[in-house]
């Protein structure tokens, strides 16, 4: 049989790399990068190549089930599709009957494929959808918002361009979208500057031409720092700055007392290293990129570093710049009738949220919601009961902190389902599993990429499913089937994409060349003075009128964090490129590479407590312990210790992973309570952990 191809989209994280992929005799021979997209360079990244080792993995959900026994005792009955969407949908009825549509709630990764479940639950009449983002993005969405009035995708990181690219809360070299990690590394190898601010050496560091070992929960100080340098010594844009910052004399005064001097006290950075930074900053200007991040979900005060980082790029003229921030385009702006909504087919329901978002919290953004608030609904039964809850391809055991008291939160929902392609926590702890196929078996919606030449992509399916899984918009389908929701019961994924199509302009025929349809030929650029921000003003205002009316301080000023304990250490986990937080570490191919993870002690530090490389330590807290093996180094700051996130599955289903490393998020007892009420999202990195040898 000869060698077949699709252009599809790759599903192993949530960056979603275009990918072409080959198939032959029915099984995948070959992933690489979309060669229409000239930034992918053919190239996937290490998880991106192990997607066929997920399909060939047999210790994932292969059919759908019934809870039997106590929940996360993993007793389950096979049943079949008609059965477990008819049992869901009674059930899901059975509960809105008893306390109302807005019982019902759904979390979700968040991505451009998720219009079509967040119509199903339109369709049912429940305001309560939220993505993950409270334990990822939150903070920097909310500080783009409460600056612009636009959201952080409204800009792109012209990296390929840029003269100076700062890391802080992204580590683009591990956390890898592989269009930017190409796009930075062609920028380097033409002078770019790359400088990583970090409380570790990661990847991104050892390619650094500047790095700084910086305090845990000091980020803050910082960046308040460099903006007394850029506006006390003049280095800012002059032309931007008149033309589009409002309250610049209100910050130039906020920022007076935080000299370099005094953020060396708190960030242990020599003053003469930030005074340095800031002017090489000013000489890259416009064509800098100080990048707002990616996981800012680390301290109290993390939205105000995302709102800092944002200030510095404006005040250096970066957006709209070449080399810079330039705006991204929708549809519309090239004349373009955008994607028809599943969501437009049911009005939008008029009961408040759950969480709390939009009434109790009216400075945050509705759309994704606020999930660990969601999840404390459930717990007090405030302001309303929820009492049936769909985990769709989310692991929140895994992702969200303190799981035991989740697990016991969840002990009050009626209804628990979980739609996954592989074995999670979550899932296991679940009353229905609805087994969902891997990305290379399923075809997804039609979506749109806003960017300088925006256009609509498409996955679309390289094999038959392996297991008695479905797509998507087949497990939706099913249950709207059976909940009194036809106008989402679609009978094939063409009928899908043609409703989205509708009035668009473009047909099926159109993706087959590449996987996208392209809705113009020519980059949108939007220069200098001919953008507008959406706010009152039209400006970037550093006095947010939401925020101060919910009582937020748009410019707080800067508290010392807590310093660890005596014989403790702050605990920190970040990304590496071989796993995707928890749901690949089972994965044959990427738990071959790396089986565990190991805790990043400082050399001195361990010295301390007489640790040394490759020991056994017990890591310790609230009474709660696990082992892992110290990995000493310099490149860690002495009051922190660091592990991948993902690790210490306990599932006596994923044979590889079962037992290895250590799961961080279980040393965070009510870190759901510690959270950060300017940006929304959770402070992760406020917990500290006892580390001893084990004798």
């Amino acid at each position: 049989m000869t060698q077949e191809f699709v252009y599809s989209i790759c599903g192993m994280c949530t960056v979603r790399c275009p990918i072409q992929v080959f198939t032959k005799n029915g099984q995948v021979d070959f992933i690489k990068g979309n060669p229409y997209v000239p930034s992918m360079k053919g190239a996937v990244c290490p998880r991106g190549a192990a997607g066929k080792a997920l399909i060939n993995d047999d210790e994932r959900p292969q059919t759908p089930l019934i809870r039997t026994g106590n929940r996360g005792e993993g007793k389950w009955r096979k049943v079949s599709w008609d059965e477990a969407f008819t049992y869901t949908a009674d059930r899901l009825n059975i509960i809105r009957e008893k306390y109302g549509d807005r019982a019902i709630a759904l979390t979700d990764r968040g991505g451009p494929f998720r219009d079509i479940h967040r119509a199903f639950l339109r369709g049912i009449g429940t305001p309560n959808y939220c993505n993950h983002d409270s334990s990822c993005a939150r903070n920097v969405q909310h500080a783009a918002l409460s600056l612009t009035g636009m959201g952080r995708k409204s800009v792109k990181y012209d990296l390929k361009n840029a003269r100076h690219v700062v890391l802080q809360t992204r580590n683009i070299f591990e956390a890898i979208n592989v269009q930017e990690v190409n796009d930075l590394t062609d920028a380097l190898e033409k002078g770019c500057k790359l400088t990583v601010i970090d409380i570790r050496a990661n990847i991104s560091a050892t390619k650094a031409s500047r790095y700084m070992q910086i305090r845990p929960g000091t980020d803050y100080a910082l960046n308040l720092a460099v903006i007394h340098e850029i506006i006390g010594k003049k280095l800012y844009n002059k032309p931007f700055v008149e033309r589009y910052i409002e309250e610049f004399s209100e910050l130039e005064a906020f920022v007076k007392q935080y000299t370099p001097q005094w953020a060396e006290a708190e960030t242990g950075i020599p003053a003469s290293q930030i005074s340095e930074f800031a002017k090489e900053l000013s000489d890259a200007q416009p064509s800098v990129i100080w990048h707002p991040g990616w996981m800012t979900a680390r301290y109290k005060d993390s939205f105000y570093v995302s709102r800092t980082i944002y200030i510095i790029n404006a005040l250096l003229g970066s957006y709209g710049a070449k080399g810079g921030l330039p705006f991204v385009a929708k549809p519309a702006d090239v004349g373009n009738k955008g994607l028809k909504e599943f969501m437009s087919l049911y009005p939008k329901p008029k009961e408040k949220r759950a969480d709390g978002v939009g009434w109790k919290y009216p400075q945050f953004e509705e759309g994704p919601g606020l999930a660990h608030l969601l999840f404390q609904a459930m717990e007090t039964g405030e302001p309303y009961p929820v009492k049936g809850y769909i985990a769709y391809r989310h692991d929140p055991l895994m992702g969200f902190p303190d799981p035991d008291r989740l697990r016991k939160i969840w002990d009050n929902l009626d209804l628990l389902v979980s739609v996954t392609f592989s074995w999670s926590d979550t899932a296991w702890y679940s009353d229905v599993v609805l087994p969902l196929s891997p990305y290379l078996e399923r075809e997804s919606i039609i979506a749109t990429k806003n960017s300088m030449k925006p256009h609509f992509f498409v996955r679309q399916r390289a094999l038959a499913p392996r297991y008695n899984t479905k797509a998507d918009w087949e497990i939706v389908s099913g249950l709207a089937t059976r909940m009194n929701l036809p106008e989402l019961a679609f009978e094939s994924i063409e009928d899908v994409w043609n409703f989205q199509l509708e009035g668009t302009g473009v047909t099926i025929e159109d993706f087959k060349k590449s996987g996208m349809a392209q809705l113009t030929d020519k980059a949108v650029n939007k220069e200098f003075g001919s953008f507008k921000f959406k706010t009152d003003s039209g400006k970037i205002e550093i006095i947010s009128k939401k925020w101060e009316a919910a009582g937020i301080e748009s410019l707080k000023p800067y508290v010392s964090p807590a310093l660890p304990p005596k014989g403790e250490f702050r605990l920190t986990f970040g990304r590496c490129a071989v796993h995707t937080q928890g749901h690949t570490v089972n994965n044959p191919m990427l738990f071959e590479i790396m089986p565990e993870n190991v805790l990043w002690i400082n050399n001195h530090a361990a010295e301390q407590i007489n640790v040394h490389d490759g020991d056994l330590v017990k890591v310790t807290k609230d009474g709660y312990s696990e082992t892992i093996r110290a990995k000493l180094t310099d490149g860690i700051h002495p009051d922190a210790v660091f592990v991948v996130h993902g690790f210490g599955h306990k599932l006596p289903i994923e044979s590889r992973a079962f037992g290895k490393g250590l799961a961080d998020n279980a040393f965070m007892k009510n870190g759901m309570d510690i959270w950060d009420p300017a940006g929304g999202a959770i402070a992760y990195q406020e917990h500290f952990v006892k580390v001893e040898k084990v004798n």
